[in-house]
């Protein structure tokens, strides 16, 4: 499971490290797409295949199931670790991120984002001020504390 929050940057040439925590979780080679508010998506093999087949059994005749579909896939490039555990991030994603300079790797469970630093400080701040409005509402899909 990936989990915490890590300040890395990304040099000139699109590189970035990734935690050491999260390298052997990824593997050899590991799936990078466009995410959802403004940031990186990293999936490990096995958890790429497992979203792979959730998303060829959304309906193809709803435009918004055919929608989302191109969003992930046209963005998603395979990726491996460098000798130093750097991961290159193709200039059409870091142009998605906005990233440049400073960023954000956290990890969600199954995931792990990317993002630039002061779009993660404003989303984290604003989510932050409506946390116990999320909270109530979880309720409603029977999760508790």
């Amino acid at each position: 499971m990936f989990m915490g929050e890590y300040q890395h940057s990304v040099d000139d040439k699109g590189r970035m490290i990734v935690p050491a925590k999260f390298r052997d979780m990824l593997g050899p080679t590991f799936v990078m797409t466009r995410g959802l508010d403004n940031c990186l998506f990293i999936y490990p093999q096995e958890e790429w295949s497992v979203l792979e087949q959730k998303l060829k059994a959304l309906p193809l005749m709803k435009s918004d199931a055919r929608a989302f579909t191109r969003f992930f896939f046209s963005g998603a490039t395979e990726c491996e670790l460098d000798k130093q555990g750097r991961v290159n991030i193709p200039n059409n994603l870091k142009e998605h991120a906005k990233l440049s300079g400073n960023a954000v790797v956290i990890g969600v469970s199954n995931r792990v984002e990317i993002w630039a630093k002061e779009v993660w400080d404003a989303y984290n701040q604003q989510s932050e001020e409506s946390f116990n409005e999320i909270a109530e509402k979880l309720v409603d899909f029977d999760f508790n504390f």
